[in-house]
């Protein structure tokens, strides 16, 4: 009898434990996560409908005392970008930044960018004033947030180059210049949490 009573025991306690155990399982609702992995992005490319190396030369004048002819602006290369930001709040925003080297004796290189154009979406960036190009970093867009551009010509913000001699409120000096016909200097474009 002993035995009897101590085995429905342990099946009543097995019974309630079952039952116990599948009652906190099942309710009218149930919940799981979701894991949503956000990558940090910062990206920054040059476009062309051609070639992103541009050739602006001067040209030698046909008249005794006249100076050098400067080249005409460049308007053929895009900015695009693509970025993610590290966390949120106003203080958060990124910019690109626009250097050059080796400076080219005697020469302003100048860079403007447009006003953003394209199939982008997000904050973009706010262009500067034109800037007179030097071998440190200056940011020609400023306050770009979570943003992709839109890929290739007509997308992101246009650029216009302009390269002159020594003028008023320039860095160059036309008594610098040295004559040079493959004269050339790299312009570098970066990226950067503020």
């Amino acid at each position: 009898m002993k035995r009897l009573n101590l085995s429905v025991m342990v099946l009543s306690i097995a019974f309630v434990a079952i039952s116990a155990n599948v009652k906190a399982q099942d309710d009218k609702d149930d919940t799981h996560t979701i894991a949503v992995g956000i990558p940090e992005v910062a990206l920054v490319d040059i476009e062309s409908a051609t070639s992103k190396n541009i050739s602006m030369g001067f040209t030698a004048p046909t008249e005794a005392g006249l100076p050098l002819t400067t080249p005409a602006d460049n308007s053929t290369l895009w900015l695009n970008y693509s970025s993610i930001k590290t966390s949120t709040g106003a203080d958060t925003s990124r910019t690109i930044s626009v250097k050059l080297s080796p400076v080219i004796v005697g020469v302003d290189v100048k860079v403007a960018a447009a006003a953003y154009s394209g199939s982008g979406e997000g904050t973009v960036g706010t262009p500067s004033s034109p800037l007179t190009l030097t071998t440190t970093d200056q940011p020609i867009l400023t306050g770009i947030g979570s943003v992709y551009t839109g890929n290739g010509v007509s997308n992101g913000h246009n650029l216009t180059y302009s390269v002159n001699y020594g003028t008023t409120g320039g860095t160059a000096v036309y008594a610098d210049l040295v004559a040079n016909p493959t004269a050339s200097t790299t312009v570098t474009y970066t990226i950067s949490d503020n």
